[in-house]
Order: structure tokens, then C-alpha cells, then sequence
């Protein structure tokens, strides 16, 4: 983490903890990027990085939380529909384009791309190796991130371990 702080908000524990009884009509979908801009705020002003992953459909709501969050960098994962529909796991695409699940976002539901993303990723081109560093040297280049250690000074053995255990202990590993 270079010496910093780190909270990572995944888009589904969201919903099970803070959003709870949200459906995904605009309103509510709006309402759930809300919390989780206002969670992104109190960590950002307490000297935390925040890094939200959630579907967030509707450009509005990005640009209001954009403006009370402050220091926000705009990561758009960009994707085509048909190596969504490959990667889902949980079988939503094939439901949504059989009109079984309503709202689907990029199905029965508009996603409304980012204007002026800091940082595009292009998930069909690039391996997830690439798109890291994509985004960590426009980190760096922005002064959001301090630069890089050699590779070798990165962590020692025990540091390893201590972050595989923290990790393990989320439920990452």
C-alpha cells in the first residue's frame, strides 16, 4: 500500500450491510452510490484511501460524489457486452437477456459511460496486470501515490506473510 492506508468498498458488501432493502430502480441505485460516496468522504477526509468498486450506472451521481469527495479519481473499466456476458459467473447476463431480471444495467438498463474518466482500463485488451499499471502510474503521475520501490526492496518475507494473513483473514484468499 506505500505507506498508506487503504479501504477497498466492494459494491456487493455495500448492499448486504448499508443498503440493505434497496432494489435497482435509478432512485435506489442512486441512493446505494450516495452511501457509498459519503463512506468514500468520511475515509478520504480521515486520511484513508477509499477505493470504491461498485456499478454505478447514472453520471450524475459519479459527478456529485466527484464533488464532495474531492480528491476522486474516475476509474472506467470499460468493457463490450459480449465479454461481460462471457465472464459472468453468476449467470445475471444470460437471465437479463432472457427478461428475467428487470433493470439490468447495459441490458434493460442504460449505463451512462464517463465523460472524462482519469483512467480508462480496457478490460477485453488489456490483462489485469496491465490495467493495474495503467492505473498505478496515473497515481503516480496525479502525486496521489508515492512512486514505486525497486521491485526487490518492495516487501520483506515477514511483510509478505503479514499481508497474505491479512488478506486470507478478508476472505480475498
Amino acid at each position: 500500500a506505500r505507506g498508506m492506508k487503504v479501504e477497498v468498498l466492494d459494491g456487493d458488501v455495500i448492499r448486504q450491510n448499508l443498503s440493505q432493502g434497496l432494489g435497482f430502480s435509478k432512485e435506489d441505485r442512486d441512493t446505494n452510490i450516495r452511501r457509498i460516496g459519503f463512506v468514500c468522504q468520511l475515509l478520504t477526509r480521515n486520511g484513508v484511501v477509499a477505493i470504491a468498486s461498485a456499478i454505478s450506472p447514472y453520471r450524475e451521481v459519479r459527478e456529485e460524489n466527484r464533488r464532495r469527495i474531492g480528491r476522486f479519481v474516475e476509474v472506467y473499466v470499460e468493457a463490450p457486452l459480449e465479454v461481460l456476458i462471457e465472464r459472468d459467473v453468476k449467470g445475471l447476463y444470460k437471465k437479463a437477456l432472457a427478461g428475467e431480471i428487470p433493470n439490468f444495467t447495459g441490458v434493460s438498463d442504460p449505463y451512462e459511460p464517463p465523460l472524462n474518466p482519469e483512467i480508462v482500463v480496457h478490460t477485453a485488451e488489456e490483462t489485469p496486470e496491465e490495467s493495474l499499471a495503467k492505473i498505478l502510474a496515473k497515481l503516480e503521475e496525479m502525486g496521489y501515490i508515492p512512486k514505486a520501490a525497486p521491485a526487490e526492496e518492495v516487501y520483506t518475507e515477514e511483510e509478505e506473510a503479514e499481508v497474505e494473513d491479512r488478506l486470507r483473514s478478508l476472505g480475498y484468499l
